[in-house]
């Protein structure tokens, strides 16, 4: 069955990927970023500018949505000591305000869908505790503090997961992996000795807006190549 899902941070990464591989599936996706990126050339897809970050008022949609993803997020390491409040209030307003916004504008369409589903994004840092990550964890576990509350509020209409990556190769992280070495050493600190793709975490999001996972709700699924509970 056709679907429309409305992704934001659609242009490159994991959303990118989603958006590419709905497509392929034939669904139709409203595609929310800054620029239209990697998908110039997508099929059924409705590219609108918007800037999570700025003061504009979230893109208002008539359309029934069946899924809303949101992937836009940070990765601002720093030692505690130099992380200002600016510093901690710019992740939660990228990572937490921008999906509380999504969400709290798209609640009518979902509600009108077919066994909708919202995804979000955390990270495997917010369960392990990783050094310099005091801020984007923070931001991060209130992030998978919503999904649990949202799940709860909103079941049995809604369903609401959220993933939880390790460092994967995209975009985002491209000042982490820029060299043969921070690669391998990036490889090597996973059980399964590889880097993530964005396909690997778009898989899973897939899944989770697809009617295949109709019973799963309020949960963080840790898609990290094993980092988070194989030693």
């Amino acid at each position: 069955m056709k679907r429309r899902y409305v992704i934001v941070g659609a242009s490159k990464g994991i959303g990118h990927a989603i958006a590419r591989n709905l497509s392929d599936e034939g669904h139709d996706t409203t595609a929310l970023s800054r620029s239209i990126g990697e998908l110039e050339g997508v099929s059924n897809v409705d590219f609108q500018a918007f800037d999570v970050t700025g003061d504009v008022q979230f893109p208002e949609m008539t359309e029934v949505v069946d899924g809303l993803v949101y992937c836009p997020g940070t990765i601002n390491l720093k030692p505690f000591h130099r992380l200002t409040d600016e510093d901690f209030l710019a992740d939660l307003n990228i990572n937490l305000l921008g999906a509380v916004r999504a969400i709290r504008a798209l609640l009518p369409n979902l509600r009108q869908g077919s066994d909708p589903s919202i995804v979000l994004f955390s990270t495997v840092a917010v369960q392990m505790g990783m050094g310099f990550h005091a801020s984007v964890s923070a931001a991060k576990g209130a992030v998978e503090g919503l999904t649990r509350a949202l799940a709860a509020e909103l079941a049995p209409t809604i369903r609401v997961n959220c993933i939880a990556p390790s460092l994967t190769d995209t975009p985002l992280a491209e000042k982490l992996l820029n060299t043969p070495e921070k690669r391998e050493a990036s490889a090597a600190r996973h059980p399964l000795k590889k880097i993530g793709t964005a396909d690997d975490i778009a898989s899973m999001a897939e899944f989770l807006l697809s009617e295949k996972s109709g019973w799963i709700t309020g949960q963080i699924f840790h898609v990290d190549g094993g980092m988070s509970s194989v030693r």
